[in-house]
């Protein structure tokens, strides 16, 4: 794999438990080899660990070196070299690349402070540039057998493993390789290399292997108590795991169910924002199929929950449900409009640049978006019989003249109630009163996801929806996404709500090729 093809996507050791033995050596030092480089390796194992850093590690989060508490962090020179090459470009990328730059200044700007020897971090441990000389390390068994089986050093990460086998001679162990490039991890085993991904920004498995809402059991006392007063107290432990604004369906038997949301107080609350129907204007009225549409829309019309996230996978409803919610609270003046947008991430083969204006460019990118707004407004009567017939493009010039029908949010979007947002453009924006939908939020760096968060201002509601299982961007996975990221890190707070929908809707088709194909 190429470096350039995979720069950016990384994620970084658990490091709860890391530490390092990190002395003050040289790392150009002439002998690498001496009697007490060997007694070290020789001696008992520390508790502290020292990590080298690949460049997508720094790509992917730039306050990565801060995030490594005792342990003891080293940078190869020619990881300085490949963020050299990235520093310039008007990207994310680009930019991360210039923050690591003036992060490795500060650091290294205090009096007195050595490049190569190392300085001291807060958490206990040091931070230094590696200088590795092919020159010198050659005289390291280990280093020539790399040699060997990889002679061509002119590859930088055929340098930075070769600078991490040199430097396991000049440190004591453990020294460990942090790489999100599965190729070089790949390269780094079979030399001997120990290597890691970078799990800080990383949700555990358990968070995205189930998509089923919580089940409580209840007596049938309790549910009766529940269905009467709108409320129930449980001990915590019969809903262990469980956080404010959580979803659960209360169950004394297999028919006797109740859905419920757990309230600040404790305690299991009725839902009470879930409509029958939702009904846009003229359109056609949207009501939910299943409890799990319930929940999402009651989480939705929630004026209390800013903040509302959905993992569901294709034809649940997720993307028709949330613009549904939010026009029909646009039309009630809830929210002065609704802000539409996704991240720009093809699957497969692309078509190229778009022309047009930004609406125009968006438009391919949007079209679910599109969709789900066109199927909410357009009037059910007044339908035209039989099928709709393409234009012939052959037909005499005068013939073809005919005005196409404008669609009915057309002028919703001229009027800027519906506005279309490009993710590249909201860096320094603040949305104050909108309703702001981000369909395959799954396609988002989690740097990304914090950008787009922190520009709600008073007044907003920001809708995280998407399927983790359906990645297209190189730079995350189902685990590291900025979906997942942002649904972890803001599980508990009073504002934050979270539904998972199972259930596919759209048809018996595509709902078995979601769980077979």
């Amino acid at each position: 794999m190429d470096r350039d093809d995979h720069p950016a996507s990384v994620i970084s050791p658990d490091i709860s438990t890391r530490t390092s033995d990190f002395g003050p050596v040289s790392v150009n030092s002439s002998s690498p080899t001496t009697s007490s480089s060997r007694r070290r390796r020789s001696g008992p194992i520390s508790a502290t660990k020292t990590f080298v850093l690949d460049t997508n590690v720094l790509l992917h989060d730039p306050a990565c070196i801060h995030r490594f508490a005792e342990h003891h962090i080293c940078i190869p020179v020619d990881v300085l070299s490949e963020l050299d090459r990235f520093k310039n470009e008007m990207t994310e990328r680009g930019s991360n690349a210039r923050e690591v730059h003036r992060a490795l200044m500060k650091i290294f700007a205090t009096k007195g402070a050595s490049v190569t020897t190392g300085v001291p971090t807060d958490g206990g441990g040091s931070i230094r540039v590696v200088v590795y000389d092919p020159d010198v390390a050659c005289e390291v068994p280990s280093v020539q057998e790399f040699q060997r089986i990889f002679p061509a050093l002119e590859k930088a990460d055929h340098r930075i493993l070769a600078c991490t086998l040199w430097l396991r001679e000049q440190v004591s162990p453990p020294v460990i390789l942090v790489s999100k490039d599965l190729n070089m991890q790949l390269k780094a085993r079979a030399v001997g290399i120990e290597c890691e991904d970078y799990l800080h920004d990383k949700v555990e498995p358990r968070e995205v292997a189930n998509f089923d809402i919580a089940r409580v059991e209840i007596s049938a006392h309790e549910l009766q108590r529940f269905a009467s007063s709108g409320r129930l107290q449980l001990p915590e432990n019969r809903f262990a795991g469980m956080v404010v604004n959580d979803y659960a369906l209360l169950s004394a038997g297999e028919k006797a169910t109740m859905p419920a949301k757990l309230s600040a107080s404790g305690e299991f609350v009725r839902l009470h924002h879930t409509p029958e129907s939702i009904k846009v204007g003229q359109g056609r009225a949207i009501k939910p199929m299943n409890l799990g549409q319930a929940c999402f829309l009651d989480a939705l019309l929630d004026p209390d929950i800013s903040l509302v996230t959905c993992y569901g996978q294709a034809g649940t409803g997720k993307t028709l449900l949330a613009v549904a919610a939010a026009l029909q609270q646009v039309f009630n003046r809830t929210y002065h409009g609704l802000t539409v947008s996704r991240p720009i991430v093809a699957m497969g083969q692309t078509v190229g640049f778009l022309p047009g204006s930004l609406q125009e460019k968006m438009r391919p990118w949007l079209q679910p978006v599109y969709d789900a707004l066109d199927l909410l407004m357009r009037p059910m009567e007044g339908t035209q019989q039989g099928p709709t017939r393409k234009k012939n493009r052959f037909m005499p010039e005068p013939q073809q003249q005919i005005a196409a029908p404008a669609a009915p949010y057309d002028p919703l979007i001229q009027q800027g109630v519906i506005e279309v947002e490009a993710l590249c453009y909201i860096r320094g924006r603040s949305i104050p009163d909108r309703f702001f939908v981000l369909d395959e939020a799954q396609q988002l760096t989690p740097l990304e996801a914090k950008t787009i968060v922190t520009r709600m201002s008073r007044g907003s509601k920001l809708v995280l929806v998407g399927d983790p299982a359906q990645i297209d961007n190189p730079y995350v996975d189902s685990r590291s996404n900025g979906l997942v990221y942002t649904r972890q890190r803001m599980r508990g707070q009073a504002f934050a709500a979270h539904v998972p929908l199972v259930k596919g809707e759209r048809s018996a088709l595509a709902e078995a090729a979601a769980r077979l194909l």
